[in-house]
């Protein structure tokens, strides 16, 4: 598990309350029992904690935890090659 995964699921786990081995890559937000106000919390909790921004556009195209992961994780390389 990389570090970003791992802090990724630090905060769905604040946030949304919801158990720690249930965030598999295929875990969708209706298995973690998260509702629209959880995920942008969850949203803006990645945004301050990883320094990035995740356009609503990009946002509403996550299927599942992996989905949430790739694209975080590709966000912050991309962020440390223009660093």
């Amino acid at each position: 598990m990389s570090a970003v995964e791992d802090t990724v699921k630090d905060i769905v786990v604040k946030i949304v309350h919801c158990e720690r081995e249930i965030l598999k890559p295929e875990a969708t937000f209706q298995d973690m029992k998260a509702d629209s106000l959880d995920m942008v919390q969850v949203l803006v909790a990645l945004e301050d904690e990883f320094g990035i921004e995740i356009p609503d556009e990009d946002a509403q195209k996550f299927k599942n935890f992996g989905d949430f992961v790739s694209y975080v994780e590709a966000r912050v390389a991309e962020k440390k090659g223009n660093a």
